[in-house]
């Protein structure tokens, strides 16, 4: 901030001033909207070498582009969509809400033992401060640690439990335990022969097939679990309830030692794993719901599917941020994605 209160802004290649009006640095000539400067906290930054220890940092273009691996550069974070061939995803901002307070990052890696995928969205919790930091520098933390495990040959569930512990120091160091950003958080890390999901709150994993039962892989950290676990209401009387989305685990300054669940799953043939934000499972909770929306086109195209879920989420009603990332099992590259 300058001196008088206005927002002091520069250019992200050249670093020269820049005004929040401007469109292009009138020094250098990047494409300032391609950075969303207007947005407080917002810093582009490459989706992929982001959260990629390995990758060289690499500033963005006039373009918008990351100059290390030349994939565009989200401009903000009201609509992202990602597509890494192995599995891809789209969060948005939803049509009632003034920001988009999900979060999705996700990574590939050639192993020893073949291919692996990792995947992470956070949910930030809109009742505490700065939530929308919160969910992405959770995903983004957690998504580093996983990508190094898996290539260092770590077990799935310790290397998920790490992960999840590294996304809670990411929140833990934005605030304080009385004002404490927080998030729901969602894991998958997809092997060869199998899934493991790790989560707190109430953002879930799925598994989607046409040759077997699709099925939820995970239980909510929240009230109206609780009540229909006890048998004190039906699941459509639980999620009519005021309790519905009232959490009970999430990721914070304000929790001493987050208790993560971890399972793991080992897919009985092909199918799709489904990682997603509750402003997606809201307007359809059951598996096979969600099948029927998302295959048989997820097995090829996941980024399609994912925004064929999106856009049922957006015609249901759209209140609340939605985050869809879809990963075909066993893992493959669709043939019909340029390699870059």
């Amino acid at each position: 901030m300058t001196a008088g209160g206005a927002l002091s802004l520069s250019c992200p290649s050249c670093g020269e001033p820049v005004c929040a009006a401007d469109i292009f640095c009138e020094s250098c000539g990047t494409e300032l909207a391609a950075t969303d400067q207007s947005l407080p906290g917002y810093v582009a930054q490459c989706p992929v070498c982001s959260v990629d220890p390995s990758a060289l940092p690499g500033a963005i273009n006039a373009d918008g582009c990351c100059e290390s691996c030349g994939r565009q550069v989200p401009s903000g974070r009201d609509h992202v969509e990602l597509d890494l061939g192995w599995l891809a995803g789209v969060t948005d901002r939803g049509l009632r809400h003034s920001r988009n307070e999900d979060a999705m990052a996700f990574a590939t890696a050639e192993t020893e033992t073949g291919p692996v995928a990792v995947a992470v969205v956070c949910d930030g919790v809109s009742t505490s401060p700065r939530s929308d930091e919160a969910s992405l520098a959770g995903t983004q933390a957690a998504v580093r640690m996983l990508l190094t495990s898996m290539r260092r040959g770590d077990d799935p569930a310790e290397a998920s439990l790490a992960a999840v512990r590294q996304a809670h120091l990411a929140l833990t160091s934005l605030g304080t335990s009385a004002q404490a950003p927080s998030a729901t958080y969602i894991s998958a890390t997809i092997s060869g022969d199998a899934v493991t999901v790790c989560w707190l709150g109430d953002s879930r994993a799925y598994w989607l097939a046409t040759d077997s039962q699709p099925r939820r892989l995970t239980a909510d950290d929240s009230l109206a679990e609780e009540l229909v676990a006890r048998g004190d209401l039906s699941e459509a009387d639980a999620m009519a309830s005021p309790q519905a989305h009232v959490i009970t685990r999430w990721l914070g300054a304000d929790v001493a030692d987050p208790q993560a669940h971890v399972v793991r799953f080992e897919p009985p043939g092909p199918g799709v794993v489904l990682i997603c934000s509750d402003g997606l499972w809201n307007y359809r909770p059951d598996a096979e719901g969600l099948a029927k929306i998302a295959l048989p086109a997820a097995f090829t195209d996941p980024l399609g599917a994912a925004g064929a879920l999106l856009a049922f989420a957006l015609e249901a009603g759209g209140m609340d941020n939605i985050t869809a990332v879809l990963a075909p099992f066993p893992l493959a590259r669709p043939a019909t994605v340029a390699e870059e």
